[in-house]
């Protein structure tokens, strides 16, 4: 249900190439009410510092590979986006996690012998082109504008908030506090034969009423047990983008409602 993306190319992106001012210096970069790209994705890498804005729309889940990677759920089906209609508007006002809002650039190494890193786009994204609306990315002297300032500037505050992330995932791998998780939502009209849902991990609530309270306080103080807590808070809200798919003929059936989820 939630399984690691692929190390090719992150999710959303199906090419990258490096901006720059000598091959893009007449390309603008438009802005739209829609994320059509997100239509058909089910789940999307979330930072942790997202964890208090995110729990209120998604369930958070941890993808089961070898590096956990948190996703906020916005369907319980490959290929089912509950948040989203099919052209891409937000249905409702759903937080929107940055992943998604920044796209389709992002930071990545060109040289695999240097650590740095340069601000590359993905070319078959219809937001980014040699059109006539938008903002320009380069000035006449081919030097970026304040609009590409500020893209560089959200995609490396995104890169300090995955390396933060990455750290808040360690430590809860570090404290074997990661289980495979598992959720059974029973209908109205099925009561006998509730759907199961798997292929994610969860913080395992016995084993962190087990932490000695010195480790518990540590991680209070420096914020990971809000995050854990948000985690685990949002995962009643498996029922409810259930009853969503239920509602948008998106679901393994149709109709109905669901009537309880329990989470193990």
């Amino acid at each position: 249900m939630a399984s690691e993306p692929k190390a090719s190319l992150p999710i959303l992106y199906k090419d990258l190439i490096p901006l720059n001012s000598n091959q893009h210096g007449g390309w603008n970069a438009r802005s739209v009410d829609r994320a059509d790209w997100v239509v058909n994705q089910h789940a999307i890498p979330l930072t942790a510092e997202e964890f208090p804005a995110a729990q209120r729309d998604y369930p958070i889940v941890f993808s089961s590979g070898d590096k956990p990677v948190p996703l906020a759920l916005m369907g319980l089906n490959e290929g089912v986006n509950v948040f989203f209609d099919d052209e891409g508007a937000p249905i409702g006002a759903p937080y929107v996690p940055a992943y998604v809002r920044r796209y389709p650039f992002l930071l990545a190494k060109i040289d695999p012998s240097s650590d740095n890193l340069s601000l590359c786009f993905d070319p078959t994204s219809a937001l980014i082109g040699e059109f006539e609306e938008g903002q320009p990315l380069f000035d006449a002297e081919k030097n970026p504008t304040e609009h590409t300032k500020n893209l560089l500037q959200f995609c490396e505050k995104f890169e300090e908030a995955g390396m933060k992330t990455q750290s808040f995932v360690e430590e809860l791998v570090k404290a074997d506090l990661l289980m495979d998780g598992e959720v059974s939502i029973q209908r109205n009209d099925n009561p006998d034969q509730p759907f199961i849902y798997r292929g994610f991990k969860m913080v395992n609530q016995e084993k962190l009423r087990e932490l000695r309270g010195d480790q518990l306080r540590k991680w209070n103080e420096n914020g990971m047990l809000p995050l854990i807590h948000a985690h685990l808070f949002s995962l009643d809200l498996m029922r409810v983008v259930f009853g969503k798919q239920a509602e948008q003929g998106k679901g393994p059936q149709a109709a109905g409602n669901p009537e309880k989820a329990t989470v193990n």
